[in-house]
């Protein structure tokens, strides 16, 4: 049961319209859906404002369906499935089309599939997402995306690293006014340092594995990141763009009087 069919109960139970014994029937019924290969958590839109997000690495094109029409099934009108690639996105597809359902909004640079369209934005204002490079498209666009999906208003920036920091300048506008600024870099991953000195928001630094031998796949980014002498700079896990989306939102509505998304991870 998502958060508006709670609602909705509670304001039945006030008008009369539904009994205190059939309504505490509905809410007791099991929020775990057992699909034998997946225990899905159908009440967590409730206990969190965001509904569960289906983690597609590691999954099989048919658990994925699984997942999803279950937590469909469940009165969650959005759901976001990450870390799909073009091969499982196509085997999901034709499953989809199997039960003449229909497919997800696919975007491969990131390899997010979106179930139930964009919402309309509801925070309290603008998130920018900076990416040092083209490079780190996939996972700027992964956090873009995300936080896109649960209702915020996202404004995407790219290459715009500190090897050429006039591009970056050249934004500082956006920068400054931004209420959560996510900054995605590879290599040394100073940019999160230069953007943190921008802006009085929050910044959320997101190392990639975008560099050479001694970037050790996001290591030094990382360690440059979590050293940062800016302060207000935080820092989520190598590559992890979603992480970064989803805290990204979650500190766009803070005081938003409009309720979070119906969208938590699997």
């Amino acid at each position: 049961m998502d958060r508006d069919k709670l609602r909705r109960l509670l304001e039945d139970v006030a008008a009369g319209g539904v009994s205190p014994a059939d309504a505490l029937a509905q809410v007791s019924l099991s929020p775990i859906r057992d699909l034998g290969f997946a225990q899905v958590d159908t009440a967590r839109g409730v206990r969190q404002g965001v509904g569960e997000v289906v983690y597609g690495a590691g999954k099989d094109a048919g658990q994925i369906c699984g997942i999803v029409l279950a937590l469909e099934e469940s009165g969650q009108r959005h759901v976001l499935v990450t870390r799909v690639d073009q091969q499982k996105h196509n085997q999901l597809a034709a499953l989809l089309r199997e039960r003449g359902h229909e497919l997800p909004d696919y975007r491969p640079a990131s390899g997010l599939a979106l179930f139930g369209g964009m919402p309309e934005p509801t925070g309290t204002g603008t998130i920018v997402v900076v990416a040092a490079g083209t490079s780190d498209l996939p996972v700027a666009e992964e956090a873009a995306v995300t936080a896109e999906f649960l209702g915020n208003d996202v404004r995407l920036v790219m290459d715009v690293g500190v090897a050429g920091i006039h591009r970056l300048l050249a934004h500082a506008d956006e920068v400054a006014s931004a209420s959560v600024v996510i900054a995605v870099a590879g290599m040394e991953g100073a940019l999160a340092s230069v953007v943190g000195g921008l802006t009085a928001a929050p910044v959320i630094a997101v190392p990639t594995s975008v560099g050479y031998g001694a970037s050790y796949g996001g290591l030094a980014a990382l360690l440059a990141m979590m050293n940062s002498c800016a302060s207000g700079v935080s820092v989520v896990n190598i590559d992890n763009g979603f992480g970064a989306g989803y805290q990204a939102h979650l500190i766009n509505h803070v005081g938003s009087p409009t309720p979070r998304h119906d969208n938590g991870k699997d």
